[in-house]
């Protein structure tokens, strides 16, 4: 008898749960974390009553991001980075080492291991005409302009190769060529 009145109690208490819409929710449990505050954000309604959307100030660089390179996929372009880039990074085996990395994913399929034009994709004849570093009057600045916009059959790597690394796969191509000349 004393079971017989549990069970007819859980029965009628189930089914006036059960009797509710479906669709909407019956009890939230910590509302404002369904129901958030909505700020204006192109306004002063902010925490606080900050402005929410501020620009950000002349010159400002995103996190990991780089100086914008303005440079022009010009021929004259080529000649001015050729003229006045410098590399600003310090020349450190640290540099060498990961630039080395960087050049052996990116570059030595065409450029080969030492810098002379015989990579993979050379010796297979997919592509000709690969330039020997040591045969080419190359910079920093034209390097890494090369990097930044391509140069003929060669694309841009520059979505590829963050800025930092640019540098320093330009400092290894510098050491590849003086010792392709010795």
């Amino acid at each position: 008898m004393k079971n017989f009145k549990l069970i007819i109690a859980l029965v009628v208490f189930a089914s006036i749960v059960s009797c509710n819409n479906k669709r909407t929710p019956q009890v939230q449990y910590m509302p404002d974390m369904y129901e958030s505050v909505p700020y204006n954000p192109n306004g002063a309604d902010g925490i606080n009553n900050d402005p929410v959307n501020l620009k950000p100030v002349g010159g400002t660089i995103a996190r990991g991001g780089h100086p914008a390179y303005n440079i022009p996929d010009t021929n004259e372009g080529y000649e001015l980075a050729k003229t006045t880039l410098t590399n600003p990074l310090e020349a450190s085996e640290e540099n060498l080492e990961n630039g080395k990395k960087m050049y052996d994913i990116y570059c030595a399929s065409c450029h080969g291991k030492k810098g002379d034009g015989n990579g993979v994709l050379s010796q297979r004849e997919k592509f000709s005409g690969i330039p020997n570093y040591k045969d080419r009057e190359i910079t920093a600045g034209s390097i890494y302009h090369v990097i930044m916009h391509g140069k003929n059959l060669m694309g841009s790597h520059a979505s590829q190769i963050t800025y930092t690394e640019r540098w320093q796969i330009v400092q290894y191509v510098e050491k590849l060529r003086t010792d392709l000349a010795k």
